[in-house]
C-alpha cells in the first residue's frame, strides 16, 4: 500500500510541474476516475486479454504445455504451480497478481481494472466472481463510460466457496472460508469464517487447530 502511494504521489508531483499529462490507463492504475469504454489503448488491452482467454477456454484439458503458454501471455508471467478450470475470463490479466498453488475453479470472472492479488494456497471454488469496478451513482456520468477501478486482495490460504461475490475495495485476510454464495462487500479479518449477503464474520479459526492443521502438513 505505501509503495502505491508513493507511486501516486510522484505521478501527481509529475503532472503539477507539468511534464506528464494522465492517460486513461494511468488513472485507471491510481484508482482515479477514467474513461473505461472510449479509451482506444484500454480497449485494445480488453480485446488482446479476452482473444486469449477465448484460446485458452477452447483448449483440451490435457494439452496442458499449450495451456500454460497462454495463461503466461494473459498474465505476463508463469505462475508457481497455478491449476485453473476453464472456462476463465478476466478483462486485462496482466493486473492479476498470483501466489504459488492458486487453484481457480470453473466459469470464474476476475475483473481486473484494478489490480487483484491472490496469495498462496488459495482455493476459489466455481463460478466466483471478484469485481473492481465502480460505477457513478449519477447516470449522466454513467452513461459517459466513466468508471473507477479499486484493488481486491485475497491473502494466503484463503477458500472461496462456489458464486461468492467480492466487491471493489475488499481485502480477505489470510486463512479465511468464506461461504459458498456470499457477497464480500467489506473487509473480513484474517482467520474468520464469514457468510451471507452482505458477508458477515460468523466465527473465529481458533490458532490451536491451525497449529494442528500446519504439523499435519508437515
Amino acid at each position: 500500500m505505501l509503495e502505491f502511494l508513493n507511486k501516486k504521489i510522484n505521478f501527481i508531483n509529475e503532472l503539477l510541474n507539468g511534464r506528464k499529462k494522465m492517460t486513461e490507463l494511468e488513472k485507471m492504475k491510481l484508482c482515479m476516475w477514467y474513461d473505461a469504454n472510449n479509451d482506444e489503448e484500454l480497449f485494445n488491452q480488453r480485446i488482446t486479454a479476452k482473444d486469449l482467454c477465448f484460446d485458452l477456454n477452447n483448449l483440451r484439458p490435457s494439452d496442458k504445455e499449450k495451456r500454460l503458454e497462454v495463461i503466461e501471455k494473459l498474465l505476463g508471467y508463469q505462475p508457481r504451480n497455478l491449476e485453473l478450470v476453464s472456462p476463465f475470463m478476466c478483462d486485462y490479466g496482466s493486473r492479476i497478481n498470483l501466489g504459488k498453488n492458486v487453484f481457480i475453479n470453473s466459469n470464474c470472472y476476475l475483473m481486473d481494472g484494478g489490480e487483484i492479488t491472490i496469495g498462496d494456497n488459495v482455493f476459489i471454488g466455481p463460478s466466483c466472481g471478484l469485481y473492481t469496478a465502480v460505477h457513478p451513482l449519477d447516470f449522466k456520468s454513467r452513461n459517459k463510460g466513466l468508471e473507477k477501478a479499486l484493488p481486491i486482495t485475497i491473502g494466503n490460504n484463503v477458500w472461496l466457496g462456489g458464486n461468492v461475490v467480492i466487491l471493489p475495495g475488499v481485502t480477505i485476510g489470510a486463512g479465511c472460508v468464506i461461504g459458498a454464495g456470499s457477497v464480500v462487500t467489506k473487509d473480513i479479518e484474517a482467520n474468520s469464517v464469514a457468510c451471507g449477503n452482505p458477508c458477515k464474520i460468523v466465527k473465529k479459526i481458533k490458532p490451536d487447530f491451525l497449529n494442528r492443521l500446519s504439523q499435519v502438513d508437515r
